[in-house]
């Protein structure tokens, strides 16, 4: 059986454009969401994850895409595993590279399928690893936009806004700005339902509605997004853990596995070279 490895890195022609090159066995993604768009090319094995309310299962030569803010979860669908080449690619990112595609106005857009069988597609996220690899910033920053190019053609549609009645969404709203605030000392359901005038249970509901994920796991997503950006500050991830709200580092380093597939410090030092001109960096699990 293939042994697991997962290596990051960040290539300055795309600093903001995070790749991941990893097989896995054992681990497994737990319920979480992105802010990025994710876009993986499986080169081996199968891929099986929650999405969008089914289980979707995700072969050798066919790319998984998923939208920012919904919840995925991840696993091997096969005893040996599966392997694949990813990119999370910011909101910012893609609309960046699509802006000489669509109109003006058009809105955000949102993968229409989970599970495709492109090869064209997969060619192209394979094309933007192989460059940053090589460091060529023209070819990398080439594929990317070629890439962003056929996945507006053939995969995406403007994005629909969540369904939630509006003294729902006005408290999920509210209730997001407070636990933004109180990151290191959140408030219990019950208080947090009172600071922003709702019951606890009609509060969870739409939450959940909303964000697809109830508050207290939306508030460690959230703490990996900061700890994601002290990170790339060079801040150690024992000084990270205390200033996002974890426990310690092995309460960080739990929780930030489980969404980004690889530990703090791997994460970190990627994160440092890209602007380092030779080649991006490569930093393995376990590492």
């Amino acid at each position: 059986m293939p042994a697991e490895h997962a290596a990051f890195s960040v290539h300055r022609a795309l600093p903001q454009v995070e790749l991941l090159d990893a097989h896995y066995v054992e681990h497994a993604f737990g319920r979480h969401t992105h802010d990025t768009y994710v876009i993986a090319a499986i080169t081996e094995g199968v891929e099986e994850f929650q999405y969008g309310g089914g289980t979707e299962r995700a072969g050798a030569g066919t790319v998984a895409l998923v939208n920012p803010e919904i919840v995925v979860t991840g696993h091997a669908g096969v005893p040996e595993g599966w392997g694949y080449r990813v990119l999370y690619a910011p909101v910012d990112s893609v609309l960046d590279a699509a802006a000489d595609l669509r109109p003006a106005g058009a809105g955000t857009p949102a993968f229409t399928t989970a599970v495709t069988d492109d090869r064209e597609l997969a060619r192209l996220v394979h094309a933007v690893h192989g460059a940053a690899g090589r460091d060529d910033p023209l070819a990398a920053s080439t594929a990317f936009r070629l890439l962003v190019a056929r996945l507006l053609r053939t995969h995406a549609a403007p994005r629909r806004a969540a369904r939630v009645a509006p003294a729902g969404a006005l408290a999920v709203a509210r209730a997001r700005e407070l636990l933004h605030a109180r990151l290191v000392d959140p408030p219990s359901l019950d208080e947090l339902a009172a600071a922003v005038g709702a019951r606890p249970f009609p509060l969870l509901r739409a939450f959940r509605d909303t964000h697809g994920l109830p508050p207290h796991a939306w508030l460690n997503q959230q703490r990996v997004t900061a700890a994601r950006s002290l990170l790339r500050r060079d801040v150690p991830p024992a000084e990270v853990a205390v200033a996002v709200g974890f426990v310690d580092q092995a309460h960080l380093a739990r929780h930030f596995r489980r969404t980004v597939g690889v530990p703090p410090g791997a994460y970190r030092r990627a994160v440092q070279e890209r602007t380092r001109p030779p080649a991006p960096a490569r930093a393995t699990v376990g590492a």
